[in-house]
């Protein structure tokens, strides 16, 4: 993974935190809440199929060169603590991998896809940050 998405993921991860924590500490009744919504990097497809077996797992395919992504993830950065609990975002490199493009037909970057329990994809959306994330999420 280039260095440029791990230092976008390591600056979301880090913001994660500070709007989680004091949530928690405010609300008794979040220690019953689903898991907060959280970031991993993509590392192979045995990977997905655990994490979707689990719950709502998303996969985000970023370009480092592209403005769209950019954006997403500055939003993302800004706005993760509404995002839907229980949410596993999957980062994904757009060029490097192509098998997992094309497994579940993707063919621009910024774009999202939601795995259902066996880790198939069953909903593809482009863009849409926080807003699109929470609308595709809803079960």
């Amino acid at each position: 993974m280039p260095s440029l998405i791990r230092l976008l993921l390591a600056a979301l991860l880090l913001a994660l935190p500070a709007t989680v924590a004091p949530a928690l500490a405010e609300d008794p009744a979040a220690m019953t809440a689903p898991a907060p919504a959280h970031v991993v990097p993509f590392d192979n497809e045995a990977q997905l199929g655990a994490l979707a077996a689990k719950g709502t797992t998303v996969v985000f395919f970023y370009a480092a060169w592209c403005p769209n992504c950019r954006a997403t993830v500055t939003e993302l950065k800004a706005r993760w603590n509404q995002v839907r609990p229980g949410v596993t975002l999957v980062i994904a490199d757009y060029d490097k991998e192509q098998a997992l493009k094309a497994k579940y037909g993707v063919t621009y970057q910024d774009t999202f896809v939601r795995l259902d329990r066996d880790g198939k994809g069953v909903d593809l959306w482009n863009s849409g940050g926080v807003n699109g994330l929470n609308a595709h999420t809803k079960l």
